[in-house]
């Protein structure tokens, strides 16, 4: 991948919502472990957190306030009533954008994503081989997936392909980079799970260039409690549905 002499600025979106207990080890193991990766691949990349409370009740912003006293490079945005995570990346990516960010990657909260996998999903946008690089926990064996979830997802997966005609292994996962130029001509109007088959949708009716690269999903017992559940799969199944017909 020919990257040489391009030093891009990396800005990556967080929404958080109830994060307290687990949002500075999630923000630590980014700068320590997914920044340091990134810039051994890409040595002249700056890159930068922009965590958006999406107005929580619990000490979400408050911990990441005191990572900032750190002189980490963190950016704090705050909803004050909780909008929804499409409403959340929205306001991160125009502030990521207003500041000059030329790669945009999206990075969920609650631990369930790994750090290290950061490198290998920005560097096909890095070399500019295409505009979206789409995390995948279906390739390559790089999740336990819970069976019903599997099910569920691939499920969603087959609606997507029939209803937009892009055929991805995995069309609900968080993980995300966007070269500017593409986040730009994507329109996010869904404010909360239904965002991430309308960004799907967007890729197909713009015929950006994309990409899966296989990532790790973590099942803990707290990404279980704070929304893996098989309850919400089928959430974000109807809210698809919804949002087709609304189309």
């Amino acid at each position: 991948m020919n990257v040489s002499n391009w030093d891009p600025r990396i800005a990556i979106i967080i929404p958080a919502y109830n994060e307290g207990p687990v949002i500075q080890s999630v923000l630590r193991d980014i700068i320590e472990d997914g920044i340091q990766a990134v810039q051994a691949s890409l040595p002249g990349a700056v890159c930068e957190l922009v965590v958006v409370d999406d107005g929580s009740s619990d000490e979400t912003s408050q911990e990441v306030a005191n990572l900032q006293a750190d002189n980490l490079p963190i950016h704090l945005l705050r909803h004050l009533l909780n909008l929804g995570q499409g409403a959340a990346l929205t306001t991160g990516i125009q502030y990521a954008l207003g500041q000059s960010a030329q790669i945009i990657v999206t990075f969920d909260a609650d631990g369930q994503h790994e750090p290290t996998d950061l490198a290998r999903l920005i560097a096909p946008v890095a070399a500019r081989e295409v505009d979206v690089a789409l995390g995948s926990r279906f390739l390559a064996g790089a999740s336990e997936v819970p069976f019903r979830r599997r099910a569920l997802l691939k499920l969603a997966i087959f609606f997507t392909g029939l209803t937009d005609n892009i055929w991805l292994s995995d069309a609900h996962n968080g993980l995300l980079a966007f070269s500017a130029d593409a986040i730009r001509q994507i329109n996010i109007t869904q404010n909360r799970m239904a965002h991430a088959s309308e960004i799907v949708r967007e890729i197909s009716r713009l015929k950006l260039r994309y990409v899966e690269v296989p990532v790790q999903v973590h099942y803990t017992e707290y990404t279980r409690r704070k929304g893996q559940r098989a309850s919400d799969a089928i959430n974000i199944l109807l809210e698809l549905i919804e949002d087709r017909i609304h189309f």
